[in-house]
């Protein structure tokens, strides 16, 4: 319910207001209790000052193992929480060892506790010491460079480039929740975004480009499968490949017009997944404005570019040209992705009301 109270003058030069008695009392504030002011914008946040504890929140997990575990853990970490006690009536070897690969993948996290019932988990991590800035600007060379790696891996058959780019998409992922643990963080109170040095709409733009360069780092790793799968590896089978090892190699599977077409095709999706990043950290509105529209531009240049890549795969046998559309379709949407981030950018730029 929204409640509204006229600003008073004391003391000829001191504006004073009233705080509602019934928040006062729910959240502890009496006479005497200090509060922080935090403006922003035309806005002004009040909070009490409280001491710098670290929050704790517990989870039974009795009935959750493998994903379901593993996705509660990452839900706890995502959240906030800096300890995390997981208990059931006996934890069983399977969660364990659920919670000790959930723990690896996220960024400084540690088993603290352990015992028949109870697991605890603590972050290392001083979240006012995290840089949103710094994970975006990773997560974006880290995928720029996956989707450029992955179509190398096709086009030249190699194996081994094609297993590094599925691995790095666990470290693509790793630095998305800790942005999204960040971004979090500036919602549930001002303090965080005063910590960190960004106002809670800037903290938005980059979770939400984030989320479209983790879905780019997805499909470089969608296609180093496909590859690994085209060129009949036995590391294939290790990812689920299924189809038949190609008799020639690499020849066999990309003709050579194909080849020249799909890495044109890669270079023109990442210089828009880099013009869109470069629009969305640019300070200056202008240079903002116009490298976000030279980037959404660009997007329907690829998109026309894949159509024309389609009607080389007519030529090839259904399984093959199909898998290959696949990369293909994988390669525009990361251009897609990369109109996502420049409309973000935009926005960003545009003036505020």
């Amino acid at each position: 319910m929204v409640e509204t109270r006229k600003v008073q003058v004391t003391g000829g030069s001191t504006y004073t207001v009233s705080i509602p008695k019934e928040w006062a009392t729910d959240n502890g504030v009496s006479a005497g209790t200090e509060v922080e002011f935090y403006p922003e914008g035309d806005s002004l946040f009040l909070t009490p000052v409280s001491e710098e504890e670290r929050t704790e929140g517990t989870l039974d997990i009795g009935e959750l193992e493998g994903d379901q575990l593993t996705r509660a853990v990452m839900t706890m970490y995502v959240s906030g929480f800096d300890i995390i006690a997981l208990e059931a009536p006996r934890i069983t070897n399977d969660q364990r060892r659920t919670i000790r690969d959930s723990v690896q993948s996220l960024v400084g996290l540690e088993v603290l506790e352990e015992t028949r019932d109870r697991v605890v988990i603590r972050d290392l991590l001083d979240s006012s010491e995290l840089s949103i800035h710094n994970a975006v600007t990773r997560m974006r060379l880290i995928a720029v460079s996956m989707l450029e790696d992955a179509v190398d891996a096709l086009t030249t058959g190699d194996e081994d480039m094609a297993l590094d780019v599925i691995q790095r998409d666990d470290d693509v992922d790793r630095l998305y929740m800790v942005v999204s643990r960040i971004f979090r963080s500036t919602l549930r109170t001002p303090k965080a975004a005063e910590d960190i040095g960004l106002s809670r709409e800037v903290c938005f733009d980059y979770h939400s480009s984030a989320r479209q360069l983790e879905r780019v780092a997805d499909h470089a790793t969608k296609i180093a499968h496909l590859t690994l799968e085209l060129l009949g590896s036995e590391a294939a089978d290790a990812v689920g490949g299924e189809v038949p090892t190609p008799e020639n190699g690499v020849d066999e599977v990309l003709p050579a017009e194909f080849n020249e077409a799909l890495q044109a095709l890669d270079e023109d999706a990442r210089e828009v997944v880099d013009r869109a990043m470069t629009a969305l950290f640019a300070d200056d509105s202008a240079e903002a404005t116009e490298l976000a529209n030279e980037a959404r531009g660009a997007v329907l240049g690829v998109d026309q570019r894949a159509r024309e890549i389609d009607e080389l795969l007519r030529e090839l046998d259904p399984a093959r040209a199909q898998l290959l559309g696949l990369i293909v379709d994988s390669v525009s949407r990361s251009a897609d992705y990369g109109g996502n981030i420049a409309e973000t950018a935009l926005q960003k730029a545009a003036p505020t009301p």
